[in-house]
């Protein structure tokens, strides 16, 4: 294929860039600007001079020869000074010399098509790039290193033998005891319906390690969301006043704990209001009470309930929630007849108890991210398919005739196979790559 160059460090100021090219012809071209006294041999690291134009850059060169690189292809990678002068000249001496820029993912895509990884294990390096936390990162670990890939090329081993069992039945009914391959197809299925449900179990820790608990903090005016917001963060994040009705929009912002993201939005005081500013900030209230997993109604200890109050815990009451009751420095004069915890957001008092429920409302500590969990959309949709064409083919067993099975089972295969990209169409593999970062 075609040479290919990008940088596959990030742009600035820094102690080493690094300029990657892949594909046919990549060591010529890298011979015309690159001098050195060693003979270039792959996997050698050398040091020699970058020539283009005026300038005369030492760095190292690394060549790795096809098929034993991260491509299948030619690779040729420069180690340069860091520097985002240097290193656009040194791209742009590459790009004149017969390369042509990559495209997002593009070195990625070519070992996909070579054959080096599988669509699965090429999701799982975007998602050890893209990691924030531990346990994202074992993940996308998991992922990368091809435990999925295993999970699914077992199943579809089954599915084959199968599939070929009844094939035969068709084919030779004279030879072959149908009621006995039924009965095996039947127990095949069972087993492969048993894994999928399996993998399929996990999906809800990994929505968890990937996009972490959405908290809406909502409460009336005053009562101390913004306080709450900063006491969590640990810093000054929100502005805080005795005026009502300061914070008149969302703000959102991300915390790690216990290995577990979570996203906090501190929301408009809900009361009623003539001012439109502050009306459209109501509204987003709402919406955040709607779409978060979890609510932290914030109340004022130091007074009675008002029916703002009333309004706001009436409109959370089937939400999973946990109420707070702020200002517990002050003299408490509200009566609730739920459980809620007491804190002080000026102080800092009981904030690590409101983590801690939110922790465990979520079972957070019960995620074993040691083995394979799913988190990819993609993968957890096509797992869902197959159950679905799975539970098809065992009632068929009893109730269809082999060939209506087969065809499930071919069916069953080819879902299978959008996961490792052996059956997935190449638009969704386009855009899967366009998701990486350039020179990836």
């Amino acid at each position: 294929m075609k040479p290919i160059v990008a940088v596959s460090t990030p742009i600035g100021v820094g102690a080493i860039s690094i300029v990657r090219m892949s594909g046919d012809g990549c060591l010529n071209i890298a011979t015309k600007v690159f001098s050195c006294k060693e003979k270039i041999e792959p996997r050698r690291v050398i040091l020699g001079t970058f020539h283009f134009n005026n300038i005369n850059e030492k760095c190292l060169l690394v060549y790795f020869k096809a098929p034993h690189s991260y491509t299948g292809e030619d690779i040729v990678e420069f180690q340069c000074h860091g520097g985002e002068f240097l290193t656009k000249e040194v791209l742009n001496a590459l790009i004149k010399n017969g390369a042509s820029l990559a495209e997002n993912g593009e070195f990625t895509k070519r070992a996909f098509l070579n054959g080096k990884v599988s669509l699965d294990s090429a999701e799982g390096i975007i998602d050890v790039i893209n990691a924030g936390t531990e346990a994202e990162l074992k993940a996308g670990y998991n992922l990368m290193s091809g435990k999925l890939l295993t999970e699914v090329k077992t199943l579809q081993s089954s599915i084959v033998d199968a599939i070929a069992n009844l094939d035969m039945t068709l084919d030779y009914p004279e030879h072959d005891d149908e009621a006995e391959t039924l009965l095996t197809t039947k127990k095949t299925i069972s087993d492969v319906l048993k894994k999928l449900r399996e993998l399929l179990s996990t999906s809800s820790a990994g929505k968890l390690i990937k996009n972490g608990i959405t908290v809406a903090i909502v409460g009336k005016p005053n009562v101390g969301k913004s306080s709450l917001l900063n006491a969590l963060l640990g810093e000054e994040r929100a502005i805080v006043t005795d005026i009502e009705g300061t914070t008149r929009d969302t703000i959102t912002e991300t915390i790690i704990y216990k290995n577990i993201k979570i996203n906090f939005i501190d929301t408009a005081g809900v009361r009623e209001s003539d001012n439109i500013v502050e009306k459209i900030g109501i509204d987003r209230s709402y919406r955040s009470i709607n779409s978060a997993d979890i609510v932290l109604v914030v109340l004022d200890s130091s007074s009675e309930l008002t029916e703002d109050d009333k309004k706001l815990l009436d409109l959370t009451k089937d939400k999973k929630r946990i109420i707070i009751l702020n200002k517990m420095d002050k003299q408490k004069k509200l009566d609730i007849n739920e459980k809620y915890i007491l804190i002080s957001a000026k102080d800092g008092k009981n904030i690590e108890q409101v983590k801690e429920e939110i922790f465990n409302s979520f079972d957070g500590g019960n995620i074993d991210i040691s083995g394979l969990i799913l988190t990819n959309v993609r993968h957890i949709e096509a797992l869902s398919k197959a159950k679905e064409i799975a539970e098809k083919a065992l009632d068929s067993c009893d109730n269809s005739t082999t060939d209506i099975i087969s065809f499930l089972l071919k069916e069953l295969w080819v879902e299978l196979g959008k996961i490792t990209g052996e059956t997935e169409t190449e638009s969704i593999i386009d855009a899967i790559f366009s998701k990486f970062c350039l020179g990836k």
